[in-house]
């Protein structure tokens, strides 16, 4: 068993995705979210940790909100790297964003004031890193993007020890999404 899994992955506009009536997002969502419940049967995690930024860790903090009906031991934590992180985002994301907060089971700005500087977010990266047991991240060798900051500390702390990075490739989506559209006929 592993206390807590940090996520982390792409935003939005990384991935195309300009707002939540995207056609492709509730597969998405789905594969986020099944990839979520394996390795709630695989290894046991009981905290999901994410820093709430829009994008992958909002789906994979909403899965997770949906989840606990069925696995009432997991706990959502938001971890923001500073006050007010959603002052500049879309008023979509500020809405998910301020919902995930008020249904998470612990929050806490790391740096404890506003945004001064990138310094913040790369702290942010490591101290979550360093406070979880295991790493999920969706991400694809072929598209850097964000997730490589995140990526450059969780796979430093996984040659140094036996932290585990697990991945959700685009073609484990395309295979949720096969899956998916199987279960709808």
């Amino acid at each position: 068993m592993y206390e807590a899994l940090a996520v982390t992955g792409y935003k939005p506009h990384e991935l195309g995705i300009f707002d939540e009536k995207h056609p492709h997002l509730p597969y998405l969502k789905e594969a986020i979210k099944r990839k979520i419940q394996v390795l709630k049967e695989e290894i046991d995690f009981k905290w999901l940790i994410t820093s709430g930024q829009p994008g992958v860790e909002h789906w994979a903090a909403e899965a997770l909100i949906e989840l606990k009906q069925d696995y009432p031991d997991l706990q959502l934590a938001t971890l923001a790297p500073f006050y007010e992180q959603e002052g500049r985002w879309k008023e979509t994301w500020k809405e998910s964003y301020q919902a995930i907060w008020s249904q998470s089971d612990f929050t806490e700005h790391i740096t404890k004031r506003p945004y001064e500087n990138p310094a913040q977010l790369r702290m942010k990266n490591q101290f979550i890193v360093d406070k979880s047991h295991a790493f999920l991240v969706l991400y694809d060798e072929f598209t850097p993007g964000s997730p490589d900051y995140y990526l450059t500390y969780a796979n430093k702390k996984h040659e140094a020890t036996d932290y585990p990075v697990y991945y959700l490739t685009p073609d484990d989506i395309e295979e949720s999404i096969r899956d998916q559209q199987e279960d709808w006929n």
